[in-house]
């Protein structure tokens, strides 16, 4: 017996879609909550390494961010000119020399608390959570 064509052709699920999607739904929220303080999620994980590792170079500041080098000069201009970050030696073929200023202390916790609150709200969620990764599993097997 031959098997039906349309179901044949139907797009079978994707765990790697879902969690794409469900990656989406919580960065869209970590992203709403960031706004009023100037940064993006981007932004946020920069300032994050920035504050972590003073002093960090642009290429490993790159490699940490899985962006480019140039790309990375570019945000950190933009910390810069947003008074977040200081670059003692901004300098062509000076090291870095990324620091985050006092302003970028205080939103960089501001941004820490909302994203406290969002993983507490995640977490509340976690059945529901652990429900849909159960169907997505059922779906692979």
């Amino acid at each position: 017996m031959a098997e039906n064509s349309a179901s044949a052709d139907a797009p079978r699920f994707s765990p790697v879609i879902a969690l794409l999607a469900v990656s989406a739904m919580w960065e869209g929220q970590l992203s709403a909550v960031l706004k009023d303080l100037g940064i993006s999620t981007r932004k946020f994980a920069l300032l994050g390494h920035i504050y972590a590792e003073p002093g960090i170079s642009f290429s490993e500041l790159a490699r940490r961010s899985h962006i480019t080098v140039q790309s990375a000069h570019t945000a950190v201009r933009a910390l810069v000119d947003d008074g977040l970050v200081e670059d003692a030696t901004s300098h062509a073929g000076a090291a870095s020399d990324l620091s985050v200023t006092r302003h970028g202390e205080r939103v960089l916790r501001d941004a820490r608390d909302r994203l406290a609150q969002l993983d507490g709200a995640l977490s509340e969620h976690l059945p529901q959570v652990a429900q849909s990764l159960d169907g997505i599993r059922a779906g692979i097997v």
